[in-house]
């Protein structure tokens, strides 16, 4: 009976530590900001020089709404004055600092601008629930727009 004690005592010590580490990486997974979600743009600034020229507010009626899973993202933009359908769908990456888009697909205008190349890099700047992606110019030096999303 004692030494089944002490095995019982043994496996929920071994068992306790074990959870420990996992629920570690859990919480540090929880508190870390991700991109998944549903994401909606709320402004945007023009640069020139790696300066701010111009920074805009989104006109009412105008939304574009980004959705984000753990691999793929679609987007759709609707511009009231507009009639011409604005769309994506891919699979996208990030790291601490920048986001990649590589479009598969998407509306009549984009598969223009995705037949001369789907992939998209910016620079990236996460909160929980805000993010900014800043589009850098071919050189990857300058920044050209800088897009603020929030949940």
């Amino acid at each position: 009976m004692k030494t089944l004690l002490i095995s019982t005592i043994l496996l929920l010590t071994l068992c306790s530590c074990n959870t420990s580490k996992e629920d570690h990486l859990k919480t540090e997974n929880i508190n870390k900001p991700t991109l998944e979600g549903v994401w909606e743009l709320v402004g945007y600034y023009n640069y020139n020089d790696n300066k701010i020229v111009d920074s805009f507010k989104v006109n009412n009626g105008y939304r574009q709404i980004k959705i984000y899973s753990a691999s793929k993202v679609m987007w759709s933009k609707d511009v009231p004055a507009d009639s011409t359908e604005w769309f994506g769908y891919g699979h996208y990456k990030i790291t601490d600092s920048s986001l990649t888009e590589t479009l598969d697909y998407g509306s009549n205008i984009m598969r223009d601008i995705i037949s001369e190349g789907k992939i998209f890099n910016y620079e990236l700047k996460i909160a929980h629930n805000r993010y900014s992606q800043i589009e850098l110019d071919e050189q990857h030096q300058n920044r050209d727009l800088f897009f603020t999303f929030k949940k």
